[in-house]
């Protein structure tokens, strides 16, 4: 079995559609969408794209896409800065009515059996929550009771846009970076897992993507430019402040859903 995992789109159709090409000569048997497609300038745009592919394609929710949820119905989190809340309201007001219904069935994490890596559980920040922040520098035994209470051989996550492969105790943690904004050398990053892990950058022409997200009238376009996001060590330093912080006050952990389970043979 092989599984393209893609985390943090953020509505970046052109890097999105780079790793579809990709993938086009690769033979996968599912898509796993690590969490935040939205909030971002074609998130629409992308639902549809990921939506036309002809391999199954699984969906997590992020902490983006349950805060552009929210924005919906007046219920996001006002002490955000004004720029981030902007973002959330237009991306609020992009999506139909069946998307949100759709987006709202979204589970918190997914497990595969993939070998021969073994059980592999797809959560988007942790497995306890959405919005939690941890690095390849974060002390080891601070991650312990994180991961050993997932009972996974392999965790797969995302949200700090940043790639890294470790080990927690005797689970193998894997960040798959970001496709629409990684934090670090530009490209798109993602996953390709089965029957080792690679760690994968796309490239693509990203003069082509800001005249093109240019004319989605995508807010704080200026402030906020998604393709030239900042260094990976400028974000590991903010990172280190917020380390293992619930970062949504009243956020449900993500282990009070049940955990999707798909047993495949591979």
């Amino acid at each position: 079995m092989r599984v393209a995992a893609l985390y943090d789109i953020h509505g970046n159709l052109p890097a999105l559609e780079a790793v579809l090409k990709e993938l086009q000569p690769v033979t996968i048997d599912q898509i796993v969408v690590g969490g935040d497609m939205l909030s971002g300038p074609m998130q629409a745009e992308c639902i549809e794209r990921l939506r036309a592919q002809s391999v199954p394609v699984q969906y997590l929710m992020g902490n983006s896409d349950r805060e552009v949820i929210a924005a919906r119905h007046g219920e996001e989190k006002k002490n955000l800065p004004p720029f981030a809340l902007e973002i959330l309201r237009w991306s609020a007001r992009q999506l139909a009515p069946e998307h949100e219904q759709w987006i709202m069935r979204w589970p918190k994490t997914v497990s595969l059996q993939i070998a021969p890596l073994g059980s592999v559980l797809f959560c988007h920040a942790t497995p306890r929550d959405d919005n939690e922040i941890f690095t390849t520098l974060t002390d080891e035994n601070r991650l312990l009771p994180i991961f050993e209470a997932a009972n996974a051989d392999v965790v797969v996550c995302g949200h700090t846009h940043m790639q890294f492969d470790r080990m927690v105790g005797k689970t193998r943690v894997v960040n798959a970076g970001s496709v629409g904004m990684p934090f670090g050398p530009p490209g798109a990053d993602w996953l390709l897992l089965g029957p080792g892990i690679d760690l994968r950058r796309t490239q693509y022409d990203r003069d082509s993507a800001r005249r093109l997200i240019a004319t989605t009238k995508f807010p704080n376009a200026s402030q906020f430019d998604m393709l030239n996001p900042p260094a990976a060590e400028k974000m590991l330093e903010l990172y280190s402040r917020a380390e293992l912080k619930t970062q949504a006050s009243g956020n449900r952990r993500s282990n009070d859903r049940p955990i999707r389970k798909v047993k495949q043979r591979g």
